[in-house]
């Protein structure tokens, strides 16, 4: 099957007259006269008026840039963005000692959320290379990866700073 270029024009028996202004690895992206943009899986039934065939395969920024992000993610330590919820910025944490003779420390929040962030994404990391590892067993594996869920299930109390709930710390659930 040889794909149709941006450009090309089709005649559904659906959506009628339109011009593909994309393609992906399963659609296109048509603008039809009558109802406007929708998507069609490539091998849908129409007929073409006129083909704009590319030289090249054609796939979309999105779908490279979404790659490229999984990619980076699977196999790297490089950090993500990670925001703090807007009620925690530019504020302190006081730690207390419970003698009063001693004096409190106080440390900006914004750096105590930037070393949470660090420690979870460096255990994101080891678990990762866990997985990965040809020389552990699957036993051993399971074995660290319990031990990995029980790290983070003493990190949620931290989850109070982040911004996006996507972003908490998952410990094992109880039953």
């Amino acid at each position: 099957m040889k794909l149709l270029g941006i450009g090309s024009r089709i005649q559904h028996s659906g959506f009628g007259f339109g011009v593909v202004t994309n393609v992906d690895s399963k659609n296109y992206w048509v603008t039809f006269q009558e109802s406007g943009l929708e998507t069609i899986p490539l091998d849908s039934e129409f007929e073409v008026i006129e083909a704009v065939v590319d030289e090249l395969d054609t796939v979309s920024f999105y779908e490279v840039e979404n790659t490229l992000r999984n990619l980076l993610k699977k196999y790297s330590d490089i950090s993500e963005v990670v925001h703090i919820a807007d009620k925690w910025k530019g504020g302190t944490l006081t730690l207390a000692p419970k003698d009063s003779n001693l004096s409190s420390k106080e440390i900006p929040i914004d750096g105590f959320f930037h070393k949470i962030v660090m420690v979870r994404d460096r255990v994101r990391v080891m678990e990762q290379k866990i997985n990965a590892s040809k020389t552990l067993d699957d036993q051993d594996k399971i074995d660290l990866q319990q031990y990995i869920t029980r790290i983070y299930g003493s990190l949620t109390t931290f989850n109070v700073l982040f911004q996006l709930k996507s972003d908490h710390f998952i410990g094992s659930k109880s039953k």
